[in-house]
C-alpha cells in the first residue's frame, strides 16, 4: 500500500518527480492528452518532499487515525507513544489531547523523549563496545528507506541500534509488561514503513500522525476531558527532533571532541549518501558517526505535521524551552547542568545498567532489486535520444529540468525504465510544435496558392456555367414557347375537328334527305312501270283493234305500235332507274353509317385533342417552374463560386 498518493487535481507538472530523491518513485503516466504522476509504493520512502512543493493539492498521505479510533470504539486495549516533537508543536493543546484520549478509552501515555534517550545511551554503548565508527543514525525512517532501496552497500553502515520510538516500545513490552497495543503520535508519515517492517516485529500498532489526530479530534470533540499527562521522566531525548538533536545528546555525553556529521534535507541528505557511498562505506570519514534526517528543519516539521508549510517560529522556540528546561530540571541526573560529560555518560549508564541492549538491537533488509533500474546501452540511449529529437550534443545537454530531472540523460534513463514518456519533455514538444508550426505555414502557403487556383477555375467554370445556363435558359424558353404553340395548334385543331363533327352531322342528315328521296323515286318508278303497263295492254288493244279495222286502222295500229314501243321503253326506263335507285340507295346507306362512323371517330380525335390541350398546358407550366428553378440554381451556383 502506497503511504503517499496521487489524487484527481494533478496536473502532471512534475514538480514532485524534481523534489523526489528516489528514481522511479514518481512515475509519469499518459492519461488520456494529459500527465499524471502517480507513486509507485515499492519505490516511495514517503520522505514527503512531493507533498512539500505540490501547489495543486494532488498528493496525499494517509496513515492510521481512522483505524485506531474505530479500535478504541471496539474496547481494544491501547497505550499511546508521544514523539517529542508534539510536545514543541502543540506547547498549549498538549494536556487537553492527551485528556480527549484518554477519555476516549487510551491506557497510559508514554513520551518517546525516554526512548530517546535509551537510543542515545545504544549508539554509545554499541559504538564504544564494537568500535563502530563512521555509522549513520536510524531514527529516520525515510534514511533507512533509502539505503535499503537505493544505496544497500551502506546498510551495514546503518547504526544497528533502534529508533527512539522502537526503544520506547521496547521498553513499554519486556521492561514494564505492558500488552497493550501501541499507538505512536508521530511527525512522520515514514514511521508507518518501520512500525510495518517485519525486523520490528509488531511492537508498535498505529502511525497517529499529528495533522490527522489532531483535525479528528477538532471533527469529533471530546466533551468533558481533563487534561493529562505523559508518565516517565526524560531527559535530553526531548530534543531530538530538533536538526542535530542526537548530536547534540552525544556531544553532550562525551564532549564536543567526538565529531559527529550533521545531515539532514530531503536533496542534501541524499546527495550525501550517493556521493559519499564509497567514503562512508570504507569506513574512511573521521565521524563518530553521520546524524541524518530526511527534513530540513528536522522532525519539528515532519510532513505529518501541521506547522511544516509556515514553518513556524514558534515551534523551534517551544523546542529550545525544553531543551532548556532538560538540562535545569536533571541537575542530579545523567543531563545536569553542573556535571561533566564523563559524570553525565556514567550516570545514564547507571540509568539504563538493567537495560539489555540486545533487546534494542536491529536488522535491516536490502530493498534493492525492488528499485533497481537499468542504465540504457549507447545503441538504446541513442534511440531514446532519436525519439526525444535531440539530434545534437547540445539538445542533448539543455537539462532544464522541466521534465523533473536534473539532466536530460536522467530523463533518458527514466523514460528507459518506464518511469517517465517522451511527452513529458518540453523541449520535444517544443521541437514538435515549431514542425508543426512549419507544416502549418506549408499548408497555409499551399492552401493560398489552390485558392488562386481555384478562384481562377471557380471564374472559369462560372464563366461555363453561365453559359451553360444561358444555353439551358434558351432551350427550356423555346420549349416553352413550342409547348405553348403546340398547345394553341391542339386547341386549333380541337376547333377544326368540331367543324368536321358538325360536318359528318349535317353530311348524315343530308343522306337522310337523299334516301329519303330515291324513297320515293322508287314509288314513282312503280308508278311509271305500272301505267307503263297499262300503257302496253292498251297498246295491245289498240293493235288489235286496228288489225280489225283493216286499212282504215294501220295509221292507228303504227301509233299503237309506237305507244307500246312508248310503254316498253318507259318500263324499261324505270326498271332500270329502280336497279339504279338501289345501287345508290345501297351506297347511301353504306355513306350513313360511314357517317356514323366518322362521327365517333372524330369525337375520340376530339376528346383525345382536348386532353393534348390540358397536357400541353400543363407541361407549358412546369417548364415555367423549370425555368424559375433553373434561374435559382445558377444564382445559388454563383454565389458559391464567389464565395
Amino acid at each position: 500500500m502506497s503511504l503517499v498518493r496521487t489524487n484527481d487535481n494533478c496536473i502532471g507538472c512534475n514538480k514532485c518527480i524534481k523534489a523526489c530523491s528516489s528514481m522511479g518513485a514518481n512515475v509519469a503516466a499518459e492519461r488520456g492528452r494529459g500527465n499524471v504522476i502517480d507513486v509507485d509504493p515499492v519505490k516511495c520512502i514517503a520522505c514527503g518532499a512531493c507533498l512539500d512543493v505540490c501547489e495543486h493539492n494532488a498528493r496525499e498521505y494517509v496513515d492510521d487515525v481512522d483505524k485506531f479510533f474505530e479500535d478504541l470504539k471496539k474496547g481494544e486495549k491501547i497505550s499511546v507513544l508521544i514523539a517529542p516533537a508534539f510536545l514543541a508543536n502543540y506547547p498549549n493543546e498538549y494536556e487537553k489531547i492527551l485528556g480527549m484520549l484518554k477519555k476516549l478509552g487510551v491506557n497510559r501515555f508514554i513520551s518517546v523523549s525516554f526512548g530517546a534517550d535509551i537510543t542515545t545511551w545504544g549508539y554509545i554503548k554499541y559504538i564504544t563496545e564494537n568500535n563502530y565508527y563512521g555509522s549513520i543514525s536510524q531514527p529516520c525512517p525515510a534514511v533507512v528507506g533509502y539505503i535499503e532501496r537505493f544505496t544497500p552497500e551502506l546498510i551495514p553502515k546503518l547504526m544497528p541500534v533502534q529508533s527512539p520510538m522502537m526503544c520506547a516500545a521496547i521498553y513499554v513490552n519486556k521492561y514494564m509488561k505492558v500488552t497493550d497495543k501501541l499507538a505512536f503520535i508521530s511527525p512522520c508519515i515514514a514511521k508507518k514503513n518501520e512500525i510495518d517492517d517485519p525486523n520490528n516485529k509488531g511492537y508498535v500498532s498505529y502511525n497517529l500522525t499529528f495533522k490527522h489526530l489532531v483535525q479528528y479530534l477538532k471533527d469529533n470533540p471530546v466533551n468533558g476531558a481533563t487534561p493529562y499527562k505523559d508518565e516517565i521522566e526524560y531527559g535530553l531525548g526531548s530534543i531530538y527532533p530538533m536538526p542535530g538533536g542526537l548530536k547534540e545528546n552525544v556531544y553532550w555525553l562525551l564532549g564536543e571532541d567526538a565529531l559527529v556529521r550533521q545531515m539532514e534535507g530531503e536533496h542534501h541528505m541524499y546527495q550525501y549518501l550517493t556521493r559519499n557511498r564509497e567514503l562512508v562505506k570504507t569506513g574512511k570519514t573521521p565521524y563518530l558517526f553521520v546524524d541524518a534526517l530526511n527534513c530540513t528543519n528536522g522532525c519539528l516539521y515532519g510532513p505529518g505535521t501541521d506547522v511544516r508549510a509556515g514553518m513556524k517560529e514558534e515551534v523551534f522556540m517551544a523546542i529550545q524551552r525544553i531543551k532548556r528546561d532538560s538540562k535545569n530540571n536533571s541537575r542530579k541526573s545523567a543531563w545536569g547542568r553542573e556535571l561533566t560529560p564523563a559524570k553525565r555518560l556514567a550516570a545514564l549508564n547507571k540509568q539504563f545498567a538493567n537495560l539489555n541492549l540486545n533487546d534494542f538491537v536491529r536488522k535491516y533488509t536490502d530493498r534493492s532489486k525492488e528499485c533497481a533500474y537499468k542504465i540504457p546501452n549507447d545503441r538504446e540511449l541513442e534511440e531514446i535520444y532519436t525519439r526525444l529529437k535531440k539530434d545534437t550534443k547540445e539538445k542533448r545537454s539543455i537539462d532544464c529540468g522541466c521534465c523533473g530531472y536534473n539532466s536530460c540523460y536522467d530523463m533518458a534513463v527514466a523514460i528507459f525504465n518506464g518511469f517517465n514518456h517522451h511527452h513529458n519533455c518540453v523541449h520535444y514538444i517544443k521541437d514538435r510544435a515549431y514542425e508543426e508550426k512549419d507544416k502549418a505555414t506549408m499548408l497555409a502557403d499551399e492552401v493560398n496558392r489552390t485558392q488562386e487556383e481555384m478562384k481562377e477555375k471557380k471564374k472559369s467554370l462560372a464563366d461555363e456555367i453561365s453559359q451553360n445556363f444561358d444555353t439551358l435558359t434558351a432551350s427550356i424558353t423555346q420549349i416553352e414557347e413550342t409547348s405553348a404553340d403546340n398547345a394553341f395548334q391542339t386547341a386549333g385543331i380541337s376547333d377544326e375537328m368540331k367543324e368536321v363533327e358538325k360536318f359528318a352531322a349535317q353530311l348524315k342528315e343530308v343522306l337522310n334527305t337523299i334516301e329519303e328521296y330515291l324513297g320515293k323515286l322508287e314509288s314513282n318508278n312503280t308508278d311509271v312501270i305500272a301505267i307503263s303497263s297499262q300503257t302496253n295492254l292498251l297498246a295491245l288493244n289498240a293493235s288489235i283493234e286496228a288489225a280489225r279495222a283493216g286499212e282504215a286502222g294501220r295509221g292507228f295500229a303504227v301509233v299503237a305500235e309506237e305507244i307500246k314501243k312508248l310503254a316498253e321503253d318507259s318500263k324499261t326506263t324505270a326498271d332500270d332507274s329502280n336497279k339504279n335507285n338501289m345501287d345508290i340507295k345501297e351506297t347511301v346507306d353504306k355513306l350513313i353509317e360511314e357517317s356514323g362512323q366518322l362521327n365517333e371517330i372524330v369525337e375520340r380525335v376530339n376528346g383525345r385533342a382536348m386532353n393534348l390541350v390540358a397536357s400541353a398546358e400543363e407541361a407549358t407550366a412546369s417548364i415555367s417552374l423549370v425555368k424559375d428553378v433553373t434561374g435559382q440554381v445558377e444564382q445559388s451556383l454563383k454565389q458559391i463560386l464567389e464565395d
